[in-house]
């Protein structure tokens, strides 16, 4: 999607995004660094790198010619990218990161009814898992899968789909603050392992599948049916493997949060009335 020219207007974006976020994350740091420490920085840069690996690096080109590589462009947007993005607890920082003649604006229009009122819909737990799912789908679909390989509109599109679809399946999971669930914690167990098996049937279908779905793959010259045929398997297990274990491991960190005693330190949703508590027996500890 973004190779040559198209590739520096995205690093352009990522960049300034990048200088946003760290310039509201140094006043943070200082303000609260227990909250905002080293890592929320870390997190939220790293997801910005990812983005760029995978719409603004060598990686498109060859993703034009095998599916594994398009494949990895996929995971990287909708696997790693959006939860290193939340663990960054971006909301603050972005805001206060704002010039200050725009600070004010972007926080009226963001306490305004009518975008309060829509935010509470799409970051619903419901409305994130439903079009993430049909995003995950349709977009694999052949028809619509040849047509965003064939037009440059439509692979933005794609690609903006399943970014903005994962943001807002792993908003609930991550949870960083000042973010709230109506959904207890417990719930994003099954959350994602319901979704990983979305994950798995797919992986299965394109690993193991004996024609060739995307035949635009087929066609790409010294490819041929037996080169695509082997790189639909590989993409199925890149789709397969990397993708359930993030799955699981997210499933299982927050079954390990969820424990009596857990003392997990990079919980992103805690009150901040929580890690004054969290703070205080090494204060009393001090003391005596």
């Amino acid at each position: 999607m973004a190779h040559g020219a198209e590739a520096w207007p995205m690093l352009a974006a990522l960049l300034v995004t990048g200088a946003i976020y760290a310039r509201g994350w140094r006043v943070l740091s200082r303000r609260t660094p227990v909250r905002f420490g080293n890592g929320r920085l870390a997190a939220f840069l790293g997801g910005l790198g990812v983005i760029a690996v995978a719409v603004a690096s060598p990686l498109h080109a060859l993703a034009d010619q095998r599916l594994s590589a398009h494949m990895t462009q996929h995971q990287l947007l909708m696997m790693l990218a959006p939860p290193l993005l939340w663990l960054g607890a971006p909301v603050a920082p972005m805001l206060l990161g704002l010039p200050r003649w725009m600070r004010r604006p972007v926080a009226t229009g963001l306490a305004s009814r009518i975008v309060r009122t829509t935010a509470r819909v799409i970051a619903h737990p419901a409305f994130g898992w439903i079009a993430f799912a049909i995003a995950f789908w349709a977009w694999h679909a052949p028809r619509l899968y040849e047509l965003a390989l064939r037009s440059h509109a439509w692979h933005h599109l794609e690609h903006a789909c399943f970014f903005a679809t994962a943001m807002l399946f792993w908003r609930p999971v991550i949870l960083a603050w000042p973010a709230r669930s109506p959904w207890p914690r417990w719930t994003m167990i099954p959350y994602l392992l319901l979704a990983d098996l979305e994950n798995t049937v797919l992986g299965a279908i394109l690993t193991f599948f004996d024609r060739v779905i995307y035949p635009a793959y087929a066609t790409v010259p010294r490819a041929g049916t037996i080169f695509a045929l082997e790189d639909q398997s590989m993409a199925g297990v890149i789709m397969w493997v990397p993708g359930s274990l993030i799955f699981l491991f997210a499933a299982v960190w927050l079954a390990v949060e969820a424990l009596p005693g857990s003392s997990l330190v990079c919980s992103t949703s805690r009150s901040p009335a929580s890690w004054e508590r969290a703070r205080s027996p090494s204060r009393n500890s001090a003391g005596t």
